[in-house]
């Protein structure tokens, strides 16, 4: 078969590209032909393929130039590329692809590509890395708080409370993008199937109004690269962005409560690291760690050998690849009861579940594994065996290959939309 594997970057800028990466190796390694299409990114790895690339455009340099140009450049990016609509029509006639496969692309691309796919009469599916179908602002936080304001279409609110970076401007043009893929059907409609990574997001979109199929094919890992060593020492590990909503401060609060001396090391950066040292220094809690941002292997190691690792999320995390990696290492995960982590952490077999942002009841799970070693290893070993059953690469291509089957039935039973009748022919 031959994917045309579309993404915004072709280099490892994030959990989206390292799942559009993992995704393309993993049907390559079964024999299928993967084309990738992306942006023209100065950090991109090589591609035969890259000419057909959307050109590179920094948005946050360009808005900040002055003069109407730049910023005219950027809207027309994001709302309907026809340059991009260009390329990916060039490299469909090229290289002929059987389905499309897409994962980030919006503000990189825009949706002018979606119509172009549909016209050429290919199946196209999404996996959604993030809620922007729903969300205007990708992660249903807004200034540092889950919001759904949006929701029933009520996108005037991205602007109103300025969610993207505070920016009036940002906010304003994500609120425009919204209603522009709306009035002129630019999305949706031309998207046969969403790929979920958890349940969970897949009933936000539904209760959302997307009224598209939705799969749910949970992320996956290759366990053979984790060794799980089941010694665990006296130490905890928080790996993640230092920002508000990954609940850092909540478990800086919970140490407060912990007693004995096992370490927690926080492995990671970002904007609230000041505030946390600061409050580190404060309640003299002499057990933390500051660790900066690891290399992997450093943090396999780190993680490897620790009683459990923290995801105190306080937002509507999808499907995290930190959670899974740490249950690969064989390595137990207390982890907050929101969004996908409870479809990941089992409370009380492989880790321990809590109420977001309650401080004492972190502390009291984190002591429990702190005073029982044994039982620390036995959820880390049910952990590794979940990994094993859920999110290895052959459960995972044998889910992909089972939609992009059905996608190819259910597409010989409509006919292709003639080249020039889409929408947006006449944009």
């Amino acid at each position: 078969m031959k994917i045309l594997m579309i993404n915004s970057f072709n280099y490892l800028r994030g959990g989206g590209e390292r799942c559009f990466f993992d995704l393309s190796d993993l049907l390559r390694s079964h024999g299928h032909e993967v084309i990738p299409f992306c942006m023209d990114h100065p950090k991109n790895l090589p591609s035969e393929y890259s000419d057909y690339f959307v050109s590179y455009v920094d948005f946050p340099t360009e808005l900040a130039k002055p003069g109407l140009s730049p910023k005219l450049r950027v809207v027309e990016r994001v709302l309907y590329s026809r340059e991009a609509r260009q390329k990916v029509e060039a490299l469909i006639d090229l290289v002929n692809p059987d389905l499309v496969h897409i994962h980030g692309f919006i503000h990189e691309m825009s949706t002018s590509i979606l119509p172009a796919l549909k016209a050429a009469g290919l199946p196209v599916v999404q996996t959604l890395h993030d809620y922007k179908p729903a969300c205007p602002n990708t992660t249903f936080v807004s200034n540092d708080t889950i919001c759904e304001a949006c929701k029933g279409g009520k996108y005037y609110n991205m602007t109103r409370y300025r969610c993207k970076r505070g920016s009036r401007s940002a906010s304003m043009l994500a609120t425009a993008e919204m209603y522009f893929h709306e009035v002129f059907r630019l999305y949706q409609p031309n998207v046969d199937r969403f790929i979920a990574p958890s349940r969970f997001m897949a009933d936000k979109m539904i209760e959302h109004g997307i009224d598209l199929p939705i799969d749910v094919i949970p992320n996956f890992i290759n366990p053979a690269s984790f060794t799980a060593v089941y010694e665990p020492e006296n130490h905890f590990v928080f790996a993640g962005r230092l920002v508000r909503v990954k609940g850092i401060l909540t478990l800086l609060e919970a140490m407060r409560h912990i007693r004995g001396d096992a370490v927690l090391n926080i492995a990671g950066a970002g904007e609230l690291e000041p505030e946390l040292r600061q409050f580190v220094q404060t309640h003299q809690l002499t057990n933390v760690r500051f660790l900066g941002h690891l290399d992997t292997g450093e943090l396999a190691r780190l993680v490897q050998t620790a009683r459990f690792t923290v995801s105190p999320s306080e937002w509507y995390e999808n499907y995290s690849m930190t959670v899974i990696e740490s249950l690969a290492s064989g390595t137990a995960v207390i982890g907050a009861n929101i969004g996908g982590i409870p479809e990941q952490v089992r409370d009380g077999w492989n880790g321990y579940l809590f109420e977001p942002g309650n401080a004492v009841e972190l502390a009291a799970k984190m002591q429990a594994l702190l005073d029982d070693r044994e039982l620390a290893i036995e959820m880390g070993r049910n952990g590794r065996a979940q990994v094993e059953a859920l999110n290895s690469p052959e459960t995972h291509y044998d889910q992909t290959l089972e939609v992009y089957e059905r996608m190819r039935r259910e597409s010989t039973l409509s006919p292709a939309v003639p080249a020039g009748k889409s929408a947006v022919k006449a944009i």
